[in-house]
């Protein structure tokens, strides 16, 4: 990989995150240095932490400072938004009006191996694993339990990796040299592999909240996801289906100590006037008991690990100064760009329009708390791709705290985004439950599905269709990174069987090249090592 765009790999200074609780044992990390003038002691806590904190912070002086990913400003490079970008701007939940070099490409399917975004996410996701490798080059032995957590931490990043990019560079060690590259269905069944094994040495699972030691940190049932996304689309990733494992992994995080938040009047909040599904975005989400469903979370704290690229982005980027009745969402910041496609909406709202309203008029209409949407002067229908009022918008996200604490920035979140969640777990076993099934769910499948929408006070139904479980993953998960992977396992994606608002640079829609089920390595990556072949159609 092209290794100009990493900075700040052998990260020393000890940064906000995850950190909290750990001793240090750099005693035993001590080497001897050919200059003795220089300090060689490795901060192994320090090191630990940069393995997570490359998901939630641009780089180690805040958030208007110099970034870890060269090439893009922080804020663009940010896991979580470009793990939106990637996963939501190219497919029927979302759009976004801004000039940005590398948007109307993901708008509408039309991108090539030189979008600097596909690729800021591509070294994003090689910086992470770098970390990791060097951690457990020089920190091994110290403790076996956060070993196993920096070995999940690099399975996952290359999860990713496998998901979006397909046959991508693999190396598990900091080298010299440039890295081979791997094939989609050999770096599967690595991944199956590694976190299997690293699985016993990681903490038991346990729900904990912001303030107790291990949060935002993997353990057991963090291990569990992972195998049951990687199962869930191990058709995809191999030719392969493993519908029977993805349940079963699904169903070890459901049988688990983190779960579905059902409870508004949880922890410290009484009659907080937030349903419990809104209570999962907002800012105490760490703290008003919803984190009880989070299984690893990315943390954001506004007067101590500020970003522009977490979940600020996925508030900003969606709130117009218009769309609440409070005024704000919990920040001064008003970016005004993504926004809903009608096809999304309309999972909300299957049998008529919606009556254009605010956020609760939306919720009161669509019979669903899910529905966090507002139409008040807004076309359903995306007719002009660079307006942001063609289109609802979406207020999902909110740094709004539900017991009206105020949040630690004016400007920056307190809103941890939940990586993994244990809704995700019943969407999973729901849907192996029905492939398994003929199509269609169990009385158990049944059951996982009609708790997710008794939790939003939706309808619920006797039965659910394999397809009618995509139209429901969409109303859970919207906006949380997951749907172009769902449209692809659907082989919806591409094809011309379903379009949404300029699919193809249409505004009705139209197909794509199946190639496009695949990032592209970034050019520069494949002109730097001669070792890798681009994917198909690019």
């Amino acid at each position: 990989m092209n290794l100009r765009y990493f900075k700040n790999i052998l990260p020393v200074a000890a940064l906000i995150l995850a950190s909290a609780g750990m001793s240090s044992c750099t005693g035993d990390l001590d080497v001897t240095p050919i200059d003795p003038s220089t300090n060689m002691t490795v901060n192994e806590p320090a090191l630990f932490t940069k393995c997570y904190a490359n998901m939630a912070l641009a780089g180690q002086t805040g958030p208007d400072g110099d970034c870890d990913i060269d090439g893009l400003d922080g804020g663009t490079t940010g896991f979580v938004r470009q793990l939106f970008n990637t996963q939501e701007l190219p497919t029927d939940e979302s759009i976004c009006n801004w000039g940005d070099t590398g948007i109307d490409q993901y708008d509408f399917g039309t991108w090539d191996s030189s979008h600097p975004m596909i690729a800021g996410f591509y070294f994003r996701l090689y910086a992470g694993i770098d970390y990791c490798n060097h951690y457990l080059d020089v920190c091994k032995g110290v403790n076996e339990q956060r070993e196993a957590e920096v070995r999940f931490l690099r399975a996952l990043y290359y999860y990713y990796l496998l998901d979006e990019y397909g046959n991508v560079p693999f190396a598990t060690e900091i080298s010299a040299e440039s890295p081979e590259q791997i094939k989609r269905a050999d770096l599967y069944t690595w991944i199956e592999s590694e976190v299997k094994e690293l699985l016993p040495n990681l903490a038991e699972p346990k729900a904990r909240n912001s303030k107790e030691e291990g949060y935002g940190r993997a353990d057991k049932d963090a291990a569990y996801m992972l195998l049951a996304r990687l199962y869930l689309n191990a058709e995809v990733y191999t030719g392969t289906a493993h519908w029977a494992e993805a349940k079963e992994y699904a169903e070890k995080v459901i049988n688990g100590p983190h779960k579905l938040f059902t409870d508004k009047s949880s922890g410290y909040n009484k009659n907080c006037g937030y349903t419990p599904y809104q209570m999962l975005f907002m800012g105490d989400n760490g703290e008003s008991g919803a984190s009880s469903e989070s299984i690893l979370s990315v943390m954001q704290d506004g007067a101590t690990s500020a970003a522009y690229g977490c979940t600020l982005f996925l508030m900003a980027s969606c709130w117009q100064a218009d769309m609440d009745v409070e005024g704000n969402y919990g920040s001064s910041e008003f970016w005004a760009g993504n926004r809903a496609r009608s096809q999304f909406v309309k999972k909300f709202f299957p049998n008529a329009d919606p009556t254009p309203n605010d956020i609760k008029g939306t919720v009161a209409e669509a019979g669903d708390d899910r529905a966090l949407l507002y139409g008040k002067d807004r076309e359903l229908v995306v007719t002009k791709q660079g307006t942001f009022t063609s289109g609802y918008s979406v207020g999902k996200f909110r740094n709004t705290y539900s017991d009206g604490s105020q949040p630690h920035n004016a400007k920056f979140c307190d809103t941890d985004f939940f990586l993994m969640r244990t809704g995700e777990a019943y969407l999973i076993a729901a849907e192996a439950d029905a492939r398994l099934n003929n199509g269609v769910t169990t009385a158990t499948g049944t059951g996982y599905i009609n708790a997710l929408r008794e939790r939003a006070h939706a309808a619920t139904q006797s039965q659910w269709s394999v397809n009618q479980i995509l139209d429901e993953r969409s109303r859970e998960l919207y906006y949380e990174g997951f749907r172009r992977s769902d449209l692809v396992r659907y082989g919806l994606f591409t094809s011309n069987e379903y379009v949404w608002d300029f699919k193809g640079g249409v505004q009705k829609g139209v197909g794509l090249a199946s190639t496009r089920n695949l990032y592209p390595l970034p050019a520069e990556d494949v002109n730097a090592n001669k070792k890798l072949t681009q994917n198909p159609g690019y």
